[in-house]
């Protein structure tokens, strides 16, 4: 197996003269970004960095993003992305907590880390990048890289306390990269991957099998879903999308015509998806949807494409799925002794793959909690069934106890969702006298939509039985809170209704 580097270096000299990367007008070819990422690296030794240093990027997709990825790849230091849409506060902790030595920040997000980054070389990308980056040496620094030096350190996308540090290396990243492409069509020299998503988090993972391919990514630096539509129409290609971009897709095209005949596949992760958004989709795109799903710890581990997804097939459920275990994962259902559950059991996913993380950044506390004889213990709850496919009920933490029956938000959730004018939902419990803690749904709704709560109980109490219809319904049409990455803040809508509790979880 190569390293990153290694494959990196040898993709940049046979595709040398093809495309590499594009944003809006501007293009560079292979050659031209491998010599760029040359003299970052060189820059970044001239700055004091020793291979294994941690340097840190706060950017936008642009043209200049894979600066950053070649340039660490060559020096072999270790990518630490920050994420644009995280406070502070955030920054402060994942720079302090994996002793970034550099950082990498374009002007619209340097006041996010103004007084952060003190003793630590620090890169803008603006008028001065240019000369600065020319005046760098282009000769290959070359340094030794092993299979098991670290690569990469992503931050888990937690909804509440600091952001814990994943770690990779060279040899566990090469193998996830395998493994998030091994259902995909081929991936072909000249194809296209339209990066509208950040590439510090989901569609990143694409950024590398297109580059090792010869293809060309599109770094758009945000989701417009008009631009996306005409990208997709004309370059085809690959494209990763959270669910909330599919409709947003969706919902524009209706009424319209548009020629996909060059796409190949549109991967779809980070979030459950509601079935009307799948079914909107498959109408607009067709057989070109492919759905996987794991952590940030472990991904991916499931996995399904439109032949699967979109069948009928006996004793399964697809479209309520997440798809089936991979060839190169290992998935079990675990009980409250960490138990191996039998088949159609509801209990916590543990997952084990060639990708997984090395552990968690300086933590060995929580390392062990979560890296169990080498299993990665999800804290996501679901189920196997006979056919491979994976159900993800909820989350571990979010389980709603009402007067002794155990209640997972995520049921409630996808029959709300699956109602005429809904957006979004959240389900989440609330002190109740009699029971302890009983459901709340707060429902976005379309701005023409009649929906009413008595609808939304009563589609409950139908599809799931009156204990577990929600004993309070907010309709609304404002967006619900999301995190950095794009994951409902649950917690954020929860908290208040526990406010003066003494405790957040409450028994009958």
């Amino acid at each position: 197996m190569l390293d990153v580097r290694s494959a990196m270096r040898r993709a940049a000299s046979f595709h040398r003269d093809r495309v590499a990367v594009i944003e809006g007008e501007r293009s560079r070819t292979f050659a031209e970004v491998w010599e760029r990422g040359l003299r970052l690296a060189n820059g970044l030794a001239a700055a004091g960095l020793q291979p294994g240093d941690r340097v840190a990027v706060l950017e936008d997709n642009g043209l200049e993003s894979a600066d950053f990825f070649t340039g660490t790849a060559a020096g072999n230091f270790v990518r630490v992305p920050l994420y644009r849409r995280n406070s502070r506060e955030s920054h402060r902790h994942m720079l302090a907590s994996t002793e970034s030595r550099a950082l990498v920040v374009t002007p619209p997000y340097l006041h996010e880390v103004e007084g952060l980054a003190d003793g630590i070389a620090v890169i803008v990308r603006d008028e001065s990048y240019e000369p600065w980056l020319a005046a760098q040496s282009a000769d290959d620094p070359d340094p030794d890289v092993g299979l098991d030096d670290l690569y990469v350190i992503r931050h888990s996308a937690g909804t509440e306390g600091k952001p814990k540090g994943i770690a990779f290396s060279h040899r566990r990243w090469m193998n996830t990269e395998r493994d998030w492409v091994l259902g995909l069509p081929p991936i072909q020299a000249g194809d296209h991957c339209q990066h509208a998503g950040p590439i510090s988090h989901g569609s990143g993972y694409l950024f590398l099998p297109v580059w090792l391919a010869g293809g060309a990514s599109i770094l758009e630096p945000k989701f417009d879903a008009e631009r996306t539509l005409e990208l997709l129409q004309h370059h085809g290609g690959y494209f990763f999308a959270v669910p909330t971009m599919l409709a947003d897709l969706a919902r524009l095209a209706e009424g319209r015509n548009y020629d996909f005949s060059g796409l190949k596949a549109i991967v779809v992760s980070a979030a459950p998806i509601r079935r009307p958004t799948a079914e909107a989709a498959h109408a607009l795109f067709g057989d070109r949807l492919y759905q996987l799903y794991g952590q940030t710890e472990a991904v991916p581990v499931v996995f399904m494409g439109p032949e699967d997804w979109f069948a009928t097939i006996e004793g399964s459920d697809p479209m309520s799925a997440a798809g089936r275990v991979m060839p190169f994962a290992e998935l079990e259902i675990r009980g409250e002794e960490n138990e191996p559950l039998p088949v159609g059991e509801t209990g916590e996913i543990a997952v084990r793959c060639d990708g997984q993380m090395d552990g968690i950044w300086r933590d060995p506390e929580l390392t062990a909690r979560r890296l169990v004889d080498g299993w990665v213990l999800t804290g996501d709850i679901g189920r196997l069934d006979a056919n491979g496919f994976l159900y993800v009920v909820d989350r571990k933490d979010d389980m709603i106890i009402s007067g002794g029956f155990n209640i997972w938000p995520a049921e409630l959730e996808t029959v709300i969702s699956e109602l005429a004018g809904v957006r979004e939902v959240a389900v989440f419990g609330v002190p109740a006298a009699r029971w302890g803690e009983t459901p709340h749904a707060v429902v976005v709704v379309a701005e023409d939509c009649a929906l009413t709560d008595e609808d939304v109980r009563a589609a409950c109490v139908e599809r799931l039985g009156s204990y577990k219809k929600p004993s309070s319904v907010e309709l609304r049409t404002e967006p619900l809170p999301r995190s950095p990455v794009g994951k409902i803040l649950r917690r954020a809508l929860r908290d208040p209704h526990w406010a003066g509790q003494e405790r957040s979880v409450a028994g009958a």
